[in-house]
């Protein structure tokens, strides 16, 4: 019972960083934007935020300049997609390879040297709650972040008039530009303030989850592309796209557990596996309405496809209506 406890308190802790991403990813894309950066921010910013903690001698600064980082390039990702107009899948590559081809280059001198780490905080009190303690309370400050930031997320976009506005934004930009609402300049601060939140996510696996700067060892290329696809599972909500980074993560440690009781089968297929799971649920998300998935599942017993037809529902929600389109001012 130990040990189980033990593993699901390392998911929670190790999904910290992808929580964030995803509630990153959420507020751009809320906003109409889509940043296909994530995964440049987070190797660039990971580099970065330890390289600025090992010279300071300071974990915040290297949190902080980690989420500078992210600023910035939201900041590029802005101008270029809705001041100048070009394809946001295109600046969105071509940023992704940029950061992570500078990470891997200015983060050279840093191979194999230390720097400063966040560790455990337990919270007096709560943390001696039998099981609910182990699990929740004995965890970093950085992973109380994020259960704070999951909370505030979901309340501020679904409970709040700037929430609404943010929601307008991206579903009809037309109609909020007609009721005084500055479109691109809202899609400027959540872009910015989604790629800091992304870019705050790369110092805590280099200061965390994953100490150190080990360059292409480092094992974080490829996060920021699941980050992109968690937010599309999450259905752009802060809670679901939460739940989806826990259920990543979850399945990442399952392969870890299995190795021991599958020796037969080869470790990388095991470590790899979540990987195509994550990418079945999206195509599963995608082709829940089709014609031919709806024969299939007239064919299957009432009570069987009754459940089906909820799961789909329940995860098949479609993007915001203006997501990916730049806003032209009739």
């Amino acid at each position: 019972m130990n040990d189980l406890l033990i593993g699901f308190a390392g998911v929670l802790a190790a999904a910290t960083p992808v929580v964030v991403a995803v509630i990153g990813e959420t507020f751009t894309e809320r906003a109409g934007v889509i940043n296909l950066s994530a995964n440049g921010i987070i190797l660039l910013s990971a580099m970065t935020g330890f390289a600025a903690a090992s010279t300071s001698g300071s974990a915040f600064v290297g949190l902080f300049a980690g989420a500078l980082v992210g600023a910035i390039a939201g900041t590029v990702v802005s101008f270029c997609s809705i001041t100048i107009k070009q394809s946001q899948v295109a600046v969105g590559f071509i940023l992704a390879t940029l950061f992570k081809d500078l990470s891997y280059f200015l983060g050279a001198p840093l191979m194999g040297t230390t720097g400063p780490t966040i560790g455990t905080t337990p919270i007096p009190f709560l943390s001696d709650i039998p099981i609910i303690g182990d699990l929740f309370f004995k965890q970093s400050w950085l992973t109380y972040f994020s259960f704070i930031l999951i909370i505030a997320a979901f309340i501020w976009i679904f409970k709040t008039r700037q929430g609404l506005k943010l929601r307008a934004v991206g579903e009809q930009p037309v109609s909020a530009y007609t009721r005084g609402i500055n479109v691109n300049r809202m899609r400027y601060l959540y872009t910015i303030l989604g790629a800091a939140l992304i870019g705050l996510a790369g110092p805590m696996y280099s200061l965390s989850v994953k100490a150190g700067w080990k360059g292409t060892l480092t094992g974080l290329d490829g996060i920021g592309w699941i980050v992109l696809s968690i937010t599309i599972f999450g259905g752009w909500n802060p809670l679901r796209g939460a739940f989806g980074a826990y259920l990543f993560v979850f399945l990442q440690w399952l392969g870890i557990v299995l190795q021991t009781s599958m020796p037969n089968i080869p470790s990388q297929v095991l470590q790899v596996a979540p990987f195509p799971l994550m990418i079945f649920t999206l195509l599963f998300v995608n082709i829940g309405d089709t014609e031919w998935v709806t024969r299939i599942l007239s064919t299957l017993p009432k009570p069987l496809r009754s459940v089906l037809l909820k799961i789909i529902k329940f995860i098949r929600t479609p993007p915001p209506s203006s997501l990916g389109s730049p806003f032209e001012k009739e």
